[in-house]
């Protein structure tokens, strides 16, 4: 018999966290003999609603009542309960470990989500909830962390055991293709994101101005928009369908982000996507994205608007250099950050914690 695994993600496919750490997972972890059934908080509809900017509290409190539905009615079907984060955001931790039951429960985290709490400008918020997720880390049986970062704050908070498992790509859905700048046009710089983190981008808003006055780029915003003063831009819808060939067009893929505590549990997703497809990367030197680019091996790392011109002109200069660069960025992800290495990996903690039980 199957083991049975009760998962509880945060979004439907729609949402990046959930459809990357959790959906891509899915056919792999069950031809592996997991038999997994999926409950996710919140629908497509609701982040649609959401990002064009039309609250939905009722849609909020119907979610809340449904997965307490579905909780307690499952409460004890599974070997293993798979959870995204927390159960409720903004719901106590004695809740949250109620509704566990005695299943050993596995939390993942790709995310800071406990400074959303310890870090809230409301002391009665970081008095009430400050000490939730470290609270819900230590009565975890596993918790499967994203990067280094999150990692420490787990061991820190007292958590039982502690894996690092980086956010990945599915490599059957990842190509590597020629560059449209290799044959003729200008320098496409890419960047991939949602409505909600697209202001990153306005850090790069001195340096790409500056770096268009002296080569022709165009800068592609895949899944967002944004205007940028001074420089060429062209918007590109997101669709699951469409993100591989919109980034196997660029070539270079760009990531920055201010040096505070919540980008330093990000955890380099679309600095993976970007190298998947062969492109190389300029990144911030903010935490997880100084693991996975190695300077002058797979991109750069850019600290200061001076930084980031110099090496986005680097690239614009050297054809061979961003052929070379992407070619080993591809090899980085096959071997580090692919699903194929990664879904036997998860398969086999959830197993373990099963047969435990």
């Amino acid at each position: 018999m199957a083991m049975r695994v009760m998962a509880y993600p945060r979004y439907a496919a729609l949402g990046a966290s959930s459809r990357i750490r959790w959906l891509q997972f899915l056919p792999e972890l069950r031809r592996l003999g997991l038999d997994i059934d999926v409950s996710p908080l919140l629908d497509d509809e609701y982040l649609r609603r959401k990002y064009a900017g039309r609250p939905t509290p009722v849609a909020i409190a119907r979610a809340y009542a449904g997965r307490a539905a579905v909780v307690l009615a499952r409460r004890d079907s599974a070997d293993v309960v798979w959870i995204e984060k927390e159960l409720w955001p903004w719901a106590p931790a004695w809740l949250e470990r109620l509704a566990w039951g005695r299943r050993p429960v596995v939390l993942d985290y790709d995310d800071a989500v406990f400074h959303s709490y310890d870090l809230h400008r409301s002391g009665v918020a970081r008095a009430l909830f400050g000490g939730k997720i470290d609270r819900l880390m230590r009565a975890a049986a596993l918790v499967v962390a994203g990067n280094d970062y999150l990692a420490q704050r787990a061991r820190q908070a007292g958590a039982p055991r502690v894996e690092v498992l980086p956010t990945v790509v599915d490599l059957q859905r990842y190509a590597v293709a020629a560059r449209p700048s290799e044959v003729d046009g200008p320098l496409r710089i890419g960047w991939i994101g949602s409505p909600a983190t697209i202001d990153y981008m306005r850090l790069l808003a001195a340096p790409l101005a500056a770096l268009a006055t002296k080569r022709r780029i165009v800068l592609r915003l895949i899944g967002a928009t944004l205007d940028l003063p001074g420089v060429p831009t062209e918007h590109v819808p997101w669709t699951e369908a469409g993100e591989v060939q919109a980034i196997a067009e660029l070539d270079v893929g760009v990531m920055p982000l201010p040096d505070s505590p919540w980008e330093r549990g990000k955890c380099g997703y679309k600095l993976v996507q970007y190298l998947a497809c062969g492109v190389p990367v300029v990144a911030s030197p903010v935490g997880v994205n100084t693991k996975i680019v190695q300077p002058g091996q797979n991109g750069f790392l850019a600290a200061t608007d001076a930084e980031w011109v110099e090496a986005l002109t680097c690239l614009a200069d050297d054809a061979a250099l961003r052929r070379r660069l992407g070619a080993q960025g591809r090899a980085l992800v096959e071997s580090r950050y692919s699903l194929q290495v990664a879904a036997p990996k998860l398969a086999a903690w959830l197993q373990e914690l099963g047969a435990r039980r």
